[in-house]
């Protein structure tokens, strides 16, 4: 009796001490702490490391989608009316973008490397083939025009040209040849007097199989909050296009990584060397992508504001002071006078004037927001899609990533470990309470017979 009474008891003080630990273990989190501090560890740029052959060769298919819209009223449009519309596309590229030239420097914590990007036409994924046909701006002719609209003799000699040859404000190409190239007449007979003028033009023009300069990315192996944040870009720390300090900062990683650890309360910043510029993204909301927790992050508008709403914005007023509205950008310095404005697709979150200047644009939030889904214990991408619209020609650019099956089996076994691991403290309370549970089970169990046996002895002696 005396040893059941003390394997009960026994029982009760272990349920109580793993309760306490467990309780104690759920408010100190030293399990997630324990599983954060691992990934911060791993997670660097280094050779052998899995972080490193996810960020030198991305394993999740990219892939760029062009949509255009072709301009169905050109001679009203001559005659001073709004342009009018039509979205065509998408047309699909499977863009491979490889890491190379890849050297580290200062003892690993630095690495540099060139971006290649390379793409591959999807038939299967597009509305047609690249030889479809899109009327659209003659960039070439109004950049022309915009460059020498302040020299007399050489606009008057450009636009005589334009008459003779029946060249106008709109051309029609292909769309192979309004993204890679075409041999372009008026750049042509330019060139006669200006021979170092490329008389090819093209959106892409040259960047296929191509860089867009050398990159120096610091590893993380000093501070796990810079694994790949860029350091300099073409040898330089700060950008020269804009007028301010604060906008000409190169910030964050190149939007491809991020760091470990990622909380809903950070800025994750990128730098674009489309956009010409750094940019950021806010927490918006948690999702699944193949069954793996993320953070949606997205720019927020403020990004894009004009200098009422965000006077940080005002460096990337160009010429000083020249500012357009909010949700658009001016990146004709960069793009070698070209006068080109980069917005969201159909300008989404830019100023209604925008919108209503041209006919057919419709901005919905789900299609044109710029978006990435990261899985915030490894930093790794789930997927995204960056939606930008180039305005002269109205292009709209599609860049979209999946996480592939291979890299999802991975991050199922991350996710299965740190489920298992911070879960502890909770498995020791349930251990806990099923301990506690059999205890006042079997002290009940004690104490029943023992009162029934006490009302039955006056019965037996009698």
């Amino acid at each position: 009796m005396l040893l059941k009474s003390c394997c009960i008891y026994s029982i009760g003080v272990c349920s109580l001490l793993t309760l306490i630990l467990g309780i104690s273990l759920v408010l100190s989190n030293v399990f997630p702490h324990f599983i954060q501090s691992l990934v911060k560890k791993e997670v660097v740029l280094k050779n052998g490391t899995e972080a490193f052959e996810a960020w030198e060769n991305p394993p999740a298919p990219i892939y760029m989608q062009f949509y255009f819209f072709n301009v169905t009223n050109p001679l009203e449009v001559l005659d001073g009316d709004r342009p009018a519309v039509v979205e065509i596309g998408p047309y699909t590229y499977r863009e491979y973008r490889p890491m190379e030239q890849v050297d580290f420097q200062d003892n690993g914590t630095k690495v540099t490397a060139v971006n290649t990007k390379t793409y591959i036409f999807q038939r299967n994924m597009s509305r047609g083939p690249e030889s479809d046909l899109i009327r659209t701006v003659n960039i070439p002719a109004v950049t022309v025009m915009e460059r020498f609209k302040d020299h007399s003799i050489m606009a008057n000699l450009i636009s005589s040209y334009m008459k003779s040859t029946g060249e106008g404000l709109f051309t029609t190409h292909t769309v192979g040849e309004l993204l890679w190239g075409y041999e372009d007449s008026l750049l042509k007979a330019l060139k006669l007097v200006q021979p170092d003028l490329d008389d090819v033009f093209g959106l892409f023009y040259k960047n296929n199989a191509s860089n867009d300069g050398e990159y120096v990315f610091f590893t993380g192996q000093q501070n796990y909050k810079d694994f790949a944040r860029v350091d300099t870009w073409n040898g330089e720390s700060s950008l020269s296009w804009w007028t301010s300090d604060e906008c000409n900062m190169i910030n964050g990683t190149n939007g491809a990584s991020f760091h470990p650890v990622i909380t809903k309360n950070e800025t994750l910043y990128m730098f674009s060397s489309d956009l010409c510029r750094s940019l950021y993204a806010l927490y918006e909301e948690d999702v699944t992508v193949k069954g793996i927790p993320g953070y949606r992050f997205s720019p927020p508008s403020m990004v894009f504001a004009n200098v009422t709403v965000n006077p940080a914005n005002a460096g990337f007023c160009v010429p000083a002071e020249n500012c357009l509205g909010s949700g658009v950008l001016n990146v004709s310095p960069c793009k070698q006078g070209a006068p080109i404005i980069m917005s969201s697709p159909h300008f989404y979150q830019a100023d209604e004037k925008f919108v209503q200047d041209v006919f057919g644009m419709k901005p919905i939030k789900e299609q044109h927001q710029t978006v990435i889904d990261i899985n915030p214990l490894t930093g790794i991408i789930l997927q995204a899609a960056k939606r930008l619209q180039v305005n002269v020609n109205s292009l709209n650019i599609l860049y979209s990533v999946v996480i592939d099956d291979a890299s999802v089996l991975k991050l199922h076994a991350i996710v299965v470990k740190q489920n298992v691991v911070v879960n502890i403290p909770f498995m020791l309370i349930g251990v806990g309470i099923i301990l506690g549970g059999i205890f006042m089970f079997l002290m009940c169990r004690q104490k029943i017979p023992e009162s029934t046996s006490a009302e039955r002895q006056p019965l037996l002696s009698s």
